[in-house]
Order: structure tokens, then C-alpha cells, then sequence
């Protein structure tokens, strides 16, 4: 990514900063870079988001923010959600719960029916909000795992559009996952941030 290309601001303060990061930069590295190179001063990541997945992301100021950010996160109160564009219609809402593990040389996540060492619980929540050839949905994540939403549905029959590593056959280059909400507390509020990608059409 070019130092030129601007972050999208939602927020920001002297303890952080809200963005809407683009596909294509890392979110760990080459994202807090470039907000250090914009508006100055260091940046820390408390969570992640694939390269070739875009959306609104919180990046702590100071070592003091990036503590409290870190454990809102371990506790779950930061919540989630993501706009999701799939093959397929699934049924109009549902939690979906299942046991992954992760092949870390393939870099690609699996559905297994048993624990075992690595394996991690995943659940989500969804609304459909279109139906066709492909539906729109919306997602709320209870858990944080490696390409979760992408193998969740995928493994249901409903890969991502654009999703090649878990199914997709169609000719987009990215998966169709955008994180489009974070919500957390924050000095006694409630912080809410949302944003949309290009290729959202809900009305």
C-alpha cells in the first residue's frame, strides 16, 4: 500500500482512533503505518482483519488504550458484526456454532466434529437481508476465529462471493466480507461505528 492512500477517519481522540481499513493493507502492520504517517504519533492493533477484507477497525494511541481495548476484546465487548455476501440462500436467520481447526502451512480452516488440541469453538448469529442467486447477510460474531464466517457458511453451502480458498466459483478477485459495525464501552459510553462497502445494496 502507498503511503499516499488516506485511511477513511471515523473517530479519533488522543487515546484512539476508528478507520475504515481498505482491502488490501495488513491490518497489524502496513495499516498503523500508514495512520502513523497521516496523522502522527504510534498506533496499536487489538484486532485483526484479513488483507483482503475491508472495514471499520479500532486502533489504540497509547500502551494505556491498547491495555483496555485488549481486554474488551478477551472479554468479548467489543462487539462485531460484518455484511457478508453468499452463494445461495440460507435460511432467514440462525446461529450457526462449530469446532475449527486451523491447518496453519495451508493457511485454511476446517469444520471438525471432535476437540482435540487446536481446535476452537465458533459461534455467529445472522440475518438475511437479500435473496437471490445471492443473499446479503448480516453478522454478528461471538467468537473471533481465523476465516470464521468464510468456513462457517461455506461448509452449510453457502460460500462467500469471491471466496476461492473455501468454495466460491465465481470471478471476484476478494471475498465479499466487510466489517460493517464495532460496538464497545468506552469512559462510561457506548461507542458505536459503522460503515458500508460499494457493494451493499439493502433497499
Amino acid at each position: 500500500m502507498e503511503a499516499k492512500e488516506r485511511m477513511e477517519i471515523l473517530y479519533e481522540d488522543r487515546d484512539l482512533s476508528v478507520i475504515v481499513k481498505p482491502v488490501g493493507p495488513d491490518s497489524e502492520a502496513e495499516v498503523p503505518r500508514a495512520l502513523t504517517e497521516q496523522l502522527g504519533g504510534p498506533f496499536f492493533p487489538v484486532h485483526r482483519l484479513d488483507r483482503n477484507v475491508g472495514g471499520v477497525m479500532v486502533y489504540a494511541r497509547t500502551k494505556e488504550a491498547a491495555a483496555e481495548l485488549s481486554r474488551l476484546v478477551q472479554q468479548g465487548a467489543l462487539v462485531k458484526e460484518y455484511y457478508a455476501l453468499v452463494g445461495g440462500i440460507p435460511p432467514e436467520s440462525g446461529t450457526l456454532e462449530d469446532l475449527l481447526w486451523k491447518d496453519s502451512k495451508k493457511n485454511k480452516v476446517f469444520v471438525v466434529k471432535r476437540e482435540r488440541s487446536g481446535v476452537k469453538r465458533a459461534k455467529l448469529e445472522y440475518r438475511r437481508l437479500t435473496a437471490g442467486d445471492t443473499s446479503l447477510v448480516r453478522v454478528r460474531l461471538h467468537t473471533g476465529r481465523s476465516h470464521q464466517i468464510r468456513v462457517q457458511f461455506a461448509s452449510r453451502g453457502y460460500p462467500l462471493v469471491g471466496d476461492h480458498k473455501y468454495g466460491a466459483r465465481d470471478t471476484e478477485t476478494a471475498p465479499r466480507l466487510f466489517s460493517c459495525a464495532l460496538t464497545f464501552p468506552w469512559k462510561g459510553k457506548t461507542m458505536r461505528f459503522e460503515a458500508a462497502p460499494d457493494w451493499v445494496k439493502t433497499e
